[in-house]
């Protein structure tokens, strides 16, 4: 139907944009993970596998990735305990307020991910809003230090700010599950529950497992909640990368972790398109 000069033309801008954006800025990344900084601080264009071995032989890189790690689980668990309950309400019991409860839903979206980041920091605070309000009703006589610059602070924030978008692919595969099958369980006699968890719950694991994915990569990530509110507890392994590339100047070695994140991240997506296809419903 269409010439090849016009599918060229219509496909070698994108290609051009990713290959400038993404596969060149990855190619110089694996490069420079090869490289080593001198004492002079510069970069010496010598290959070797040095940066990942300190990766490996260092132990706080190591802690720090399982700590991020232990993190961003924590985040995908709390956000599809909100999330998956809040998505079945709306696609099953909203009824006529369901374009009103979905739009309070992603409201949070449209805020700046900072105003979130900072609006926590105020609340949990030594002099924020939750620790005035515990001791303006005695039950504590003191501040509560653990709310703020700790794991939990970290863990709070990320689950706030990632549930809408485990929400989303929740509430997407709930609302295509037709509904005569959901009839069709309660004609057979089985109880709401029977239905939920034999019937439901197995055709929106795709949608689980999307925002599942969504919650874990991004808190993995993320860096800018613990250097707001983690304190040294709650550093992650974004934050050593930030560091190694600004104040440390030694990129090779940032170089090196990021691509070490990278594949722990392509793997995981490799994982859940596979798990996704298995359970998606046709």
């Amino acid at each position: 139907m269409f010439s090849r000069a016009y599918r060229a033309a219509i496909t070698l801008p994108p290609l051009l944009w990713v290959a400038a954006f993404l596969l060149i800025p990855y190619a110089l990344l694996f490069c420079y993970s090869f490289w080593s900084v001198s004492p002079e601080q510069a970069i010496v264009h010598s290959w070797n596998l040095d940066n990942y071995r300190e990766l490996f032989r260092v132990n706080v890189y190591l802690q720090t990735l399982f700590r991020s790690m232990w993190i961003a689980a924590r985040v995908t668990i709390f956000a599809l305990l909100l999330g998956y309950p809040l998505a079945y309400f709306l696609s099953f019991h909203a009824g006529k307020r369901k374009d009103l409860l979905y739009q309070l839903v992603i409201i949070p979206l449209w805020v700046s991910y900072l105003v979130r980041a900072y609006a926590w920091k105020t609340i949990l605070g030594s002099d924020g809003v939750l620790n005035t309000l515990l001791q303006y009703v005695h039950l504590t006589k003191h501040p509560l230090e653990f709310l703020l610059y700790s794991p939990f602070a970290v863990v709070l924030t990320l689950t706030h700010i990632y549930t809408p978008f485990t929400f989303l692919p929740i509430y997407a595969s709930l609302e295509h599950i037709p509904r005569n099958l959901v009839e069709a369980s309660h004609d057979l006699g089985a109880s709401p529950f029977q239905t939920f968890w034999r019937v439901i719950f197995p055709l929106s694991i795709p949608g689980v497992l999307a925002g599942a994915t969504f919650a874990f990569v991004l808190s993995l990530g993320d860096f800018l909640a613990p250097l707001l509110l983690g304190g040294p507890s709650g550093i992650m392994i974004s934050n050593i990368v930030v560091s190694l590339f600004g104040a440390a100047y030694n990129w090779p070695l940032g170089a090196a972790i990021s691509l070490c994140m990278l594949v722990l991240v392509i793997g995981l997506l490799f994982l859940s398109e596979n798990l996704e296809k298995k359970w998606s419903f046709r």
